[in-house]
Formats: C-alpha cells, sequence, structure tokens
C-alpha cells in the first residue's frame, strides 16, 4: 500500500527527565486542515481495501441474519406494571414498553420514531414507584448527552423535558411522581473552559419546572471528576447518594432521613471498597459490598442507627464466597412469607444463582435449572412477591428473560424468548486456563463448530480471534455475539479471554491488572496467544486479536510488544497514547485506573506500555484495522489517528495498516444497520490475513 503522507514533527518533550517523541502531535487536532485532508486519504484507502475483502459480503448477510435475533430486556415492575425494552428482527433498536396488569403491551419510546435516520438512542430510562410515569434519557449522533424527559405512562403524554447535560444521571423518585433526583452537569458558563464534561451535582426537581430552579442535595465542592449516583426508598423517607471520582474502584456513600432533617451522613467516606446501599420494603438498609471482602458480600444494617453503619456491626446475609463474586441481589418472598434473597454469583466467568435467608441463617437452595451462561440481572417487584425475574443469555442464547419462583426454587421458566430471524449455529463451548508469564492461570471461553463426535480437543489448527478486554472491573461472561458465531459458521476459533483486571474474581483480580500492574493484562493475553498455538487451535499465521476502547489498548500493547504471535489486528475505539490520554475525552476520570503522566513514577508505568510509544521502525507489523467513530466523546479518535501513522511510517512488511472512521456515532450504543456493516468489515479483514476461513 502507498499510505498517506504524514510528516513526522521533531517534538520530544522532557517530562520528568524521560524524552518522549511526539512526532504525530499535530494529528490530534480534528479541525487542522492537514488532519482533515490526510483523514479523508485514509478513508479513500480503507473504502478501496475494505470493499476488495473477498469475504465481506457473506459475512455481512451472516452478521444481518444473527443480529437480527432480537433482544429482550429484564423487566422493571412498579405497581403491577412491567417496563422492559425488546427489539425485534428488522428493528434498528430496541423500543421501551410498558406490559399492563391485564397483560396488553403498549411502546412507550422508541428511538426510530423519535428520529427516523437512526442515529437517537435510549441511553436510560426509571419509572415512578407507582409506575405511572416514566423519566427517559436520549441522546443524538453518538454524543452520550442524555437529554431527560419525563412522559405520562398511560398516555404518553410528555411532561417535562428536555432537561440537558443529564449525562450519566441516575434518577431517583419520590413517591407520588412530582418530584425526583437526578445528576446534571453545571452550565459551561460556570466551570473553567475545557471541563464542560464534568462538575456534576446532585439536584432534587419538580417535574415540569424550570430545571434552574433545582434544588442542589450534594456535590459542591467535590471533584470535577465525580460521578454520583441517588436512590430513594419506596416510601420515600430515606435518600441515599454515592459518589467516586472517575472510574476508581471506591466510593463515598451519604444517607439522609428525608421524613427527618433530611441531612445527608456519612455511610462511608474515605475508604478504599464498593459499597451500594439501599434501604428495602423491610425497614433495613442493605449493603451489597467489597469492604473487607473482594468477592463481594451482602448485609444489613438499621437506617436509622448510625451505629449500625460500620462493617463490624453489619449482619450478614449472604457472606463472601471463597470462589464466586457477588454479582446482583433480589429480595422474594417464600412460600411461608419470610423474606429471602436470590442471589447471583460469578464462578470462573459463569453465573450461578442460589437462595439465601434474609435473617442471614444461610443457603436456602441452589437454583440447579440455570444452563452455563451470563445472568444480566435479577428483578423483583419492590413491594414483594414470591417470583423474580433473570436475564439470561450464552454464546447461543439472544438476551432473554427466565421467571423464578420461590415454590420452585431450584426450578426456572421460560418467561420471554428472544426472537430469532434465521438459524443460530451450532458452537462448542470449551473452557481452558493458559498460564500467564508470573504463573496466574487465565480462564479461556473457546468457540467452534462442535467436532463429531464431539470432543474438547482441535482436530487442526484454524482462523482464531482471541478476543479480551482486561480493565475497569468488567467481566467477559458467556453473551450471545452475531461476530462470533459468524465465524465459528465460517469454520473459524472464537476465543474469550478472562484476563486481569476484569470483575471475573473479585476486586483483587481487577487490581492485580490496574495502575503499576497493567503489563500483567498484556502477558495475560500473549499467554492466551501462545497457549491457543501450543494446544493446536491456531498458529501465528492464523491468530488474529481483536478489541475495543481500553480493550482496543489490549490490542494495541499485544501489537505493539508481540508483533510476532498474531497476524491481524482489530483495534476499535482504542487508548494508544498513554501519555496524553488525560488531556482529552473523559480520559481524566481514568486516571486511577492506568496513572498519569503528571506523577514519574506513574508517568513509567504508561510509557512502559504506551502503544503509540513503542513502535519499533523497521518491524513487520502484523495487519491493522483501526475502526474510529467521529462522534466519540469518551475515546477521542486521535489515538488510532496516531498509532496509524506510526505504523504506516514504521512497518517493514507487507500487511496493510488502515484506518476506518465512521461519522455520527459514538462510544456506545448503534442503530443495527450500523452494527451489521462494521462487523462485516472487521470480520473480512481479519479472514484475510488468517488464512481462508471454511465455508465463506
Amino acid at each position: 500500500m502507498r499510505y498517506p503522507d504524514a510528516p513526522r514533527l521533531d517534538l520530544v518533550e522532557d517530562l520528568h527527565g524521560s524524552s518522549v517523541a511526539d512526532p504525530y502531535r499535530w494529528l490530534e487536532d480534528a479541525a487542522d486542515q492537514r488532519t482533515a485532508t490526510w483523514a479523508e486519504a485514509q478513508d479513500e484507502l480503507a473504502t478501496e481495501a475494505l470493499a476488495a475483502l473477498p469475504a465481506r459480503a457473506a459475512f455481512a448477510d451472516r452478521i444481518a441474519s444473527l443480529v437480527h435475533a432480537g433482544a429482550v430486556g429484564i423487566p422493571v415492575w412498579r405497581a403491577g406494571r412491567a417496563f422492559s425494552t425488546r427489539r425485534d428482527p428488522g428493528q434498528e433498536h430496541a423500543v421501551l414498553r410498558v406490559t399492563e396488569p391485564d397483560g396488553s403491551v403498549r411502546v412507550l419510546v422508541d428511538p426510530m420514531a423519535l428520529d427516523p435516520t437512526g442515529t437517537t438512542t435510549l441511553d436510560a430510562w426509571s419509572p415512578s414507584w407507582e409506575g405511572d410515569r416514566l423519566a427517559y434519557q436520549v441522546s443524538t449522533g453518538g454524543d452520550e448527552e442524555s437529554r431527560l424527559f419525563v412522559l405520562e405512562v398511560a398516555t404518553g403524554e410528555l411532561l417535562d423535558g428536555p432537561v440537558d447535560r443529564c449525562r450519566y444521571s441516575p434518577v431517583a423518585w419520590l413517591p407520588g411522581g412530582e418530584e425526583l433526583f437526578y445528576v446534571r452537569r453545571l452550565a459551561p458558563g460556570l466551570v473553567p473552559a475545557g471541563e464542560e464534561q464534568f462538575h456534576r451535582r446532585v439536584w432534587r426537581h419538580r417535574v415540569g419546572a424550570d430545571p434552574g430552579t433545582d434544588v442542589l442535595v450534594h456535590g459542591e465542592g467535590s471533584d470535577p471528576a465525580t460521578y454520583f449516583g441517588a436512590g430513594t426508598s419506596a416510601d420515600g423517607r430515606w435518600l441515599v447518594v454515592s459518589a467516586s471520582i472517575g472510574t476508581a474502584p471506591r466510593d463515598d456513600v451519604w444517607l439522609a432521613d428525608l421524613a427527618g432533617d433530611g441531612v445527608l451522613r456519612e455511610l462511608q467516606v474515605g475508604v478504599d471498597a464498593q459499597t451500594s446501599a439501599w434501604v428495602a420494603r423491610d425497614g433495613r438498609l442493605w449493603l451489597h459490598s467489597d469492604r473487607d471482602a473482594p468477592r463481594g458480600r451482602l448485609a444489613v444494617a438499621d437506617p436509622a442507627d448510625p451505629g449500625t453503619w460500620t462493617p463490624s456491626a453489619w449482619r450478614e446475609v449472604v457472606p463472601e464466597q471463597p470462589d464466586g463474586v457477588l454479582a446482583d441481589v433480589a429480595l422474594v418472598d417464600g412460600p411461608d412469607g419470610d423474606l429471602q434473597v436470590l442471589a447471583v454469583h460469578a464462578v470462573d466467568a459463569t453465573d450461578r444463582l442460589s437462595v439465601w435467608a434474609a435473617d442471614g441463617t444461610g443457603r436456602l437452595a441452589e437454583v440447579s435449572d440455570l444452563r452455563p451462561g451470563s445472568v444480566a440481572g435479577v428483578s423483583a417487584p419492590p413491594e414483594g412477591g414470591s417470583t423474580a425475574w433473570v436475564g439470561y443469555t450464552d454464546y447461543a442464547t439472544p438476551p432473554s428473560v427466565l421467571r423464578w419462583d420461590a415454590g420452585r426454587p431450584t426450578s426456572l421458566t421460560s418467561w420471554e424468548q428472544a426472537p430469532v430471524a434465521g438459524d443460530i449455529p451450532d458452537v462448542q463451548v470449551v473452557e481452558t486456563h493458559a498460564t500467564s508469564a508470573d504463573g496466574t492461570p487465565v480462564h479461556l471461553f473457546v468457540l467452534s463448530a462442535p467436532s463429531s463426535p464431539a470432543r474438547p480437543t482441535p482436530d487442526t489448527p484454524r482462523p482464531t480471534v482471541l478476543y479480551g478486554y482486561g480493565g475497569f472491573n468488567v467481566s467477559l461472561t458467556p453473551a450471545y455475539s452475531a461476530q462470533a458465531l459468524a465465524w465459528v459458521a465460517a469454520g473459524g476459533v472464537w476465543v474469550v479471554a478472562n484476563l486481569r483486571g476484569g470483575s471475573e474474581h473479585g476486586e483483587e483480580w481487577h487490581r492485580a491488572g490496574m495502575r503499576e500492574c497493567k503489563q500483567n493484562v498484556f502477558d495475560d493475553f500473549a499467554a492466551a496467544g501462545e497457549h491457543l498455538v501450543q494446544e493446536g487451535w491456531t498458529t501465528p499465521a492464523q491468530l488474529a486479536v481483536m478489541g475495543g476502547s481500553n480493550g482496543g489498548l489490549l490490542v494495541g500493547a499485544m501489537l505493539t510488544q508481540r508483533p510476532d504471535l498474531v497476524a491481524a489486528v482489530v483495534c476499535s475505539a482504542p487508548l494508544l497514547d498513554m501519555v496524553r490520554y488525560e488531556l482529552f475525552g473523559l480520559g481524566r476520570t481514568w486516571n486511577d485506573e492506568y496513572g498519569t503522566a503528571a506523577d514519574p513514577v506513574e508517568l513509567g508505568w504508561l510509557l512502559g506500555y504506551s502503544p503509540y510509544h513503542r513502535v519499533v521502525e523497521g518491524t513487520a507489523y502484523p495487519a491493522v484495522l483501526f475502526t474510529t467513530f467521529e462522534s466519540d466523546t469518551r475515546v477521542d479518535p486521535l489515538h488510532a489517528r496516531k498509532l496509524a501513522a506510526a505504523l504506516q511510517h514504521a512497518t517493514s512488511g507487507d500487511a496493510p495498516i488502515v484506518l476506518r472512521r465512521e461519522l455520527s456515532v459514538g462510544h456506545g450504543a448503534r442503530a443495527v444497520s450500523r452494527t451489521v456493516e462494521l462487523a462485516a468489515d472487521q470480520l473480512a479483514f481479519l479472514a484475510a490475513h488468517t488464512g481462508p476461513a471454511v465455508g465463506y
């Protein structure tokens, strides 16, 4: 390939005594005419290269069929009404529906009705306690700005909104539906230039009132990068406010008695732990926490007695488990009316369900009906009942909802299945472990077409995609993936690696892959690739890696640290210049995960693996496809621009370095048709550089 000209600056900065070169800094400025010209030339190159991929049309057809399998969300119950999302085959976005007590179903919010172009997404929603009003948030063009609206459920009448600057805002209703608590950023004119995405506050808002008259509840004087949570009890007496700086794995929590003086009192402040607190219908303060329990535990206290708020006074209901991470809970009524807890635990990245006595006397039952897979959440009516709803998915099952009943505590029945447009290919899932550089076992899910007869070993090396994330306490549990199924249907192998930095084994596992330990994540990923080669699943000439966002950093590190191990890379919406990442988008909110270049020691961590700074001229790099989204307000596309230019200049091999840009879409949700186009380009690119995939 002949790549677009990209002048290299002779720019070297002294940072804490380290000489740091940045030859492509000019590509940070999207408004610079040089950047625009270069990007347009990259567009032409990408269009030509991707259109020529022989398997692209076949992958697009297969992915379109599999994506159109649809999805069903777990219901949220309010006063006999069930609110949930559903996407049917042919729909670009899921719609938000309400199911009435008589079983009739109505659509409340349809993103395509709001915007037929498909660029508007439903970000969040919250029904009032009585179920008669709904707060929802939408954004357009991928900006994730989340404008808040309120509608009347019975009529669909719009009662409030838009209220802007509500990105990442929870909504906590007061009884009666006239008032709510929410989070909103300060107006741009009230904050320093460049900090418009920060400076959040918790407000009390009356539906239909001018937001300018909202009452400030909390947040004055907080760190600008603080995110807030808010929740209320169903009786309206208790307000819980939480705060965390950026994505730090710790939070502060306050509790206020709104029937008393309404003052927020410290429940947990300045503690290196995360605690989720709420007051349930039994009047007790419930605490889901990793404080003194890295795998999580559930306990109770008395909201009216601060003396019970210290961990030593907590009454444990679900203790920390030696092999399971507590992920979610729901309160249900047992057969005799006794309060019980339906708990979700993740064991080696696969979810389990169990039932516990709410009085702390122990486990009552294991739900044996649950197939190996992922529980997206458990839900029960806040007013009580013996039934709970379980969101479920696995590698071959689109997101669906199961029903649990206290009368049959070990069983599950289907409540609402996601519609399937076409045939879902058979897939064999093998679980195995690689051994990382320091001896740590790393769990892998290996997906392939079933053997005949099925056997947990490869019959021949095949084109293989290794996928990972490894950060921010995110767990990669089994989930329906049209991309993975399309690859397997074509004769390839798809592998998901549970790397350090995630939450698969609790907070200790997370911290073993963050800050000064971040290199562990990349070592785990390399060990996974080596394991797949050693076990005969693939070869370096047939191995591809794929990841996005923090996973884009992961594969960026792999291609610069181990270019010998992989043949192709898809690097999507990535972080790649780790010296300057804090200066753009939401970068400053992630410095607890990665470290900050403002500190000389932490700069050393970052320079040790920053992909942009690890490029070595004369190296034969693998084929790389960068995919970026120009409206991305989380990870700035400049990262991919800079590394693409650096690799195009440095590589000594013939494998292409391609930058694919997409307009009017951001980091998060997107229309189905856009998903199909992106996924087809990615898989066809990987197939072209890992050998012919069987069947396409």
